[in-house]
């Protein structure tokens, strides 16, 4: 029987994760996401930070609508991602609002190029960054068009990945273009890789 190779481990891993958090009632997801966007709050990095890269939340993921709104009430500026499929890269915008944002690709809100302000890659202190499965190192499993992996090697503040526990490796398959966070902060604890 031949290994599996890393892109079979993490597509088998990425459908895994999809189920479990499918499977997560309305009630138990708004609970695990406030109490990580709590954990996320009591960060030094997120406080001190004047500038905050995020992204806006899909069903499945983490929610990141009260860290957004945290952020705004704080006079924090927030930057989110647009994304050029045609080059599978993405650059960040400023909002104000979540009126600044349209529905794009994959479903996601993304910002109005248009009426938004793009940022540049280090004007920010802080990054958030999404992930169906992180592990103990920082390394992470999304849902496979590698735009973080592209961007995070040009970021130069700290990268934070928002996780539930229960979606915690000890020990991830990655590649050499795949890169790990800084933090990983989740439910039950932050994992500080650095």
């Amino acid at each position: 029987m031949s290994l599996k190779s890393v892109d079979e481990q993490k597509n088998e891993l990425r459908k895994k994760y999809k189920e479990l958090r499918k499977s997560y009632s309305e009630y138990e997801k708004s609970e695990l996401d406030r109490k990580i966007t709590e954990r996320f709050f009591e960060l030094d990095f997120y406080k001190n930070a004047d500038t905050v890269f995020a992204f806006v939340s899909k069903d499945i993921e983490v929610s990141t609508r009260a860290i957004i709104l945290n952020a705004f009430a704080g006079n924090k500026k927030v930057a989110v991602p647009l994304c050029d499929t045609s080059k599978t890269e993405m650059s960040f915008y400023y909002i104000n609002s979540f009126d600044d944002l349209n529905e794009k690709h994959f479903g996601i809100l993304e910002p109005d190029a248009e009426k938004c302000v793009p940022a540049e890659v280090n004007d920010a202190q802080l990054i958030i960054v999404p992930g169906l499965v992180f592990d103990k190192k920082g390394y992470r499993i999304g849902f496979g068009k590698g735009y973080y992996d592209r961007f995070i090697p040009n970021f130069n503040g700290i990268k934070a990945g928002i996780c539930y526990s229960n979606c915690i490796e000890d020990k991830l398959p990655f590649d050499t273009y795949d890169r790990s966070v800084d933090l990983v902060v989740t439910d039950k604890y932050i994992i500080d890789t650095r």
